[in-house]
C-alpha cells in the first residue's frame, strides 16, 4: 500500500526540505540545506517523487531501499521547470524525470537522506 499524500507532505516538511510553488498537481521542493530541485506528483492515486534524470546512474540504489520503487520510464510534466527537457510524445520538448513511489514514512526519510548525499557527492 502506497504512502498517503498528506503523509508526503508532511514527511517531507519534517525533514526540512522547502517548497517553492505548487502549480495544479506539481509542488516543487528543494533539498535541505542544498539547491537541489525534486517534485512532488500528485496527479494519480499514489504521490510520486520525481528527481532530474541526471541521477538515473542511482536509480538503482535509491529503488533498493525499503519500500521505495521505481517507475521505469520518464515522468513528463511541464511544470517540472528545473529539469531538462526532451520530446515524448508530442511535437514540443517537455520537462522530464525519474518518479519514485513509497509504502511508508520511513522509505521516504530514507530516500531523502540517501539523495542528499548523493547530492554531496558523498
Amino acid at each position: 500500500m502506497a504512502i498517503a499524500h498528506s503523509d508526503m507532505e508532511e514527511a517531507l516538511k519534517t525533514l526540512e526540505c522547502r517548497t517553492n510553488f505548487k502549480v495544479k498537481k506539481i509542488t516543487e521542493y528543494m533539498l535541505p540545506s542544498l539547491k537541489e530541485p525534486f517534485y512532488l506528483c500528485t496527479d494519480n492515486h499514489n504521490p510520486q517523487l520525481i528527481i532530474r534524470p541526471a541521477f538515473e546512474v542511482f536509480a538503482n540504489e535509491l529503488s533498493g531501499l525499503d519500500g521505495v520503487s521505481a517507475k521505469y520510464s520518464y515522468y513528463h510534466n511541464a511544470d517540472m521547470t528545473r529539469f531538462p527537457t526532451r520530446v515524448n510524445t508530442g511535437r514540443t520538448e517537455v520537462h522530464y524525470g525519474l518518479a519514485f513511489e513509497f509504502e511508508h514514512t520511513k522509505a521516504v526519510k530514507t530516500f531523502i537522506e540517501t539523495l542528499i548525499k548523493i547530492a554531496k557527492g558523498g
